[in-house]
């Protein structure tokens, strides 16, 4: 069970039908960081985590300005330096839309793991 991929598909889904929420459950560590970078890009509002007692669920505010995103599996790794190829494979132009990069210095997009030289795992597309 992939929980980033779940949460990812349940804002897609709603996110089509012109939902202006979503709940998504079950919630993980790995899954908040993406929204943060996902909301830090604009593509999200605000984001909180409700605590049921078992493994969490996020209320996430929908902006309608995801056109797609999703999970990437594998989870290929990744140079800074080839950082475009990748682009070229999940985005549909340059400079439009956002990879989530896991790095050594945390979760964050593409444009900032290029700016600081590092690379890592692709965890998913936003755009």
């Amino acid at each position: 069970m992939d929980s980033l991929a779940n949460g990812l598909t349940s804002i897609m889904n709603n996110e089509m039908r012109n939902k202006h929420e979503c709940i998504i459950s079950p919630a993980s560590k790995l899954l908040g960081r993406v929204l943060r970078v996902m909301q830090l890009n604009g593509y999200i509002g605000e984001f909180e985590f409700i605590d049921d007692g078992r493994s969490g669920k996020f209320k996430v505010q929908l902006l309608g300005r995801i056109n797609k995103c999703g999970a990437i599996r594998p989870r290929f790794p990744v140079r800074g330096n080839e950082m475009e190829e990748w682009e070229k494979k999940f985005l549909p132009s340059r400079d439009v839309g956002v990879l989530v990069v896991s790095s050594p210095h945390g979760v964050s997009s593409h444009k900032e793991a290029k700016e600081k030289g590092v690379g890592g795992r692709l965890l998913a597309f936003v755009y």
